[in-house]
């Protein structure tokens, strides 16, 4: 009976080394994977979410300084005539 537990032990292990390896190959291969992409889409001139962020950000102050100045400038127009 011993021999078996040992014959299952010996398997038991055999089987959790191997989804160890599995386990590290995987993440290995999403890391190339990521670093990959990392690498294509700089090679596109892609922006972050952060960068455009920053840029809709200027774009819309731009837009309401705009607003305003319009605004500022219809009043004075009118005051004059």
């Amino acid at each position: 009976m011993q021999t078996r537990n040992k014959v299952f032990d010996d398997m038991a292990q055999l089987f959790s080394n191997a989804m160890g390896v599995a386990q590290g190959a995987k993440a290995e291969a999403e890391t190339a994977l990521k670093s990959m992409l990392d690498r294509w889409l700089a090679d596109r001139d892609f922006v972050t979410r952060d960068e455009f962020d920053a840029v809709r950000a200027m774009a819309q102050k731009a837009r309401e300084e705009n607003e305003a100045l319009k605004a500022r400038i219809e009043q004075l127009e009118t005051g004059k005539s």
